[in-house]
Formats: C-alpha cells, structure tokens, sequence
C-alpha cells in the first residue's frame, strides 16, 4: 500500500530530516534483575551516553544517510556540552540549537535488567530547558522534507506543526504519554507514531487496536502507528490494518529503541521515494530499531544502511 501522503523532492530542501524536541543525557545503570523496595544489589556497569526522543531519532536518519539537522535546548553544563558534540560527530546539524545560561541538561537515570534488557526510566528536565512557540524557529524547522516532533514541548510542537504544514512539508510525531496540549498538537500531524500504552491511555479503551482506531478516526492522520516492542508495530493507514513483525536480536538494552524506531520509519520513507510502501517502510523501521538493541544506550547500537540491508535479507531467506 502507498502512503496517501508526497514528501517533497530530493534537493528541495537543506535537509532531508528536522527533528524538534528533547534531548538527554543518560546515566545508565545495568543490574542483574529489577530490585525489589528495599533491597540492595550490585550495579555491573555504569554509563553516561546521550539520548532523547528526538535527538536519538536524528542521529538514526543521519547514521542511514540522510541530512539531518536537531532544534533543541541544551544545558551550559559538561552534559550539555557533551551532548552537543555527540550530535555533531555524529553529523547531526546543530546550528538552530541553543544553550541555556544557568540549566543544567536533561537527565535520565535508567536502570537496565541485564536479564531481559528492558529498562526503567527516572528522568530530570530543568525549567530552563523548555520552549514555548514563540521559541520556534520557522526557518530551521521548515528546513527539511520531513519534520520529526515529540510531545514534551507541546505548545512549542503545535507551532512548528503548523509551520511544516503551511510550507508543504509533511508531519511526524513521536507520542508517549498523555501531556496538556497533546490533543490540539495532534490535529497538524500527518503520521503518528505512539507507543504501545499511549492511545489505551488517551482514549480509555482497553483493546489496543480498538484504541489504535479510534485515534485514527479522531484526528484522520495519513497513517496511525502503535510500536510494539519486539512484537514490531500495527498501523492504520485509513481503514486498512498493517501489522509488521519485529526482528530476533541478542538484547543487550532496549533504551531509545522507540526513538530509533521514528529515524528509521523516515529513513525508511525517504530511501522508498518516489514510490514508498507502507509495510515495508515499517519492516524497515523493526529492522532499524532491534539492531540498535544489541548494545548499551540510546545510540551506540544504531545501525548503518548496510546493517539494516543485511537484516532484511536474511529476513527474506
């Protein structure tokens, strides 16, 4: 099935891909099983690495290939400084960024069962760090042919959304959880990409694909997407259901994989055009995301565009 949504032409734009929305620094933990209240266990490995919903999701689209440029708030503190730099070694535009005087950068503590590799999240966003949509910067989101929001800031994404849109430039959204706002943002995106709990969560219907589809009907995007761990993703695109299925991987942390799930869904995307199809842009998108969790952090695991091909293949076999 073809996307009932063009993205602009190779060229037309300075970027392929803007991303607008959180970063983080991640102090992760690895611990043999989850503890229990009260209890005391050994950490086997500690790291400070770089992550965050949109700032992730950028660093995929360009390790795939593609121009990538991230609009977002840093910290004048050494994690803000260091999560600058990751961006731009990892060839991530930066030059819309800003940082903020006396904020410390956002921070996550995540507790990673070396077990199963699934991870549990403490997170710290200072004041200092959010944006309102009199911070958005018009240019610099309609830069690319395919604009990347999350829902943190979500005055600041509703502006941005209806930027793109008045320039032609298409919509999508990385949605987690239910935050004010959210309801408004989502009437200006053209793909929404949630994750498994979000429509349950906003719509009060237990049955995901009953949710799934009520999300769709509400606010009519190109395409509605719930990801699904390692079960892969379910898609609408009108009335027609696309279920996709995950990729077997060695698990070492699943942490940033539904941010690179997004990087990959627009890699995917773009790399199809003129002609893309939907299932296999999302088989594109499991592909990209269960390699990224062969090893520790948001983005060490990220995979090139030879990986990814790799994977497909041997998916064929």
């Amino acid at each position: 099935m073809r996307f009932p949504i063009d993205l602009p032409a190779p060229g037309s734009r300075p970027f392929d891909v803007v991303g607008l929305g959180l970063n983080t620094t991640d102090l992760l933990a690895v611990i043999a099983d989850h503890p229990r209240p009260g209890s005391k266990q050994s950490i086997e490995r500690v790291a400070y690495l770089p992550g965050g919903q949109a700032a992730t999701a950028m660093t995929t689209c360009s390790r795939l290939g593609w121009a990538a440029r991230y609009v977002g708030r840093f910290g004048d503190d050494p994690n803000g400084a260091g999560g600058l730099a990751a961006l731009r070694t990892a060839g991530v535009d930066i030059t819309a960024c800003k940082t903020v005087t006396g904020a410390t950068n956002a921070l996550s503590l995540i507790l990673v069962d070396a077990s199963t590799g699934q991870r549990t999240i403490l997170w710290s966003r200072h004041p200092g760090l959010e944006m309102a949509a009199g911070d958005v910067p018009t240019d610099a989101v309609c830069s690319g042919r395919v604009l990347l929001l999350d829902c943190h800031d979500t005055a600041a994404a509703t502006a941005a959304a209806r930027y793109a849109r008045a320039a032609g430039i298409p919509t999508v959204i990385d949605v987690e959880c239910v935050r004010p706002g959210v309801e408004e943002l989502l009437t200006h995106i053209d793909m929404i990409i949630t994750s498994q709990e979000f429509p349950v969560e906003f719509t009060g219907i237990t049955d995901l694909g009953a949710a799934l589809r009520e999300l769709n009907m509400a606010y009519r995007p190109a395409m509605t997407c719930a990801t699904l761990g390692p079960e892969g993703s379910l898609a609408l695109v009108g009335e027609t259901e696309i279920r996709t299925a995950g990729f077997e991987v060695s698990v070492i942390d699943t942490t940033g994989a539904g941010d690179v799930f997004r990087g990959g869904f627009i890699a995917g995307w773009l790399l199809a055009w003129p002609a893309p199809d939907v299932e296999q842009v999302l088989t594109y998108a499991n592909a990209v995301a269960a390699l990224k969790c062969r090893k520790l952090g948001a983005r060490a695991g990220i995979p090139n565009r030879v990986e990814v091909e790799t994977i497909l293949r041997r998916s064929c076999m």
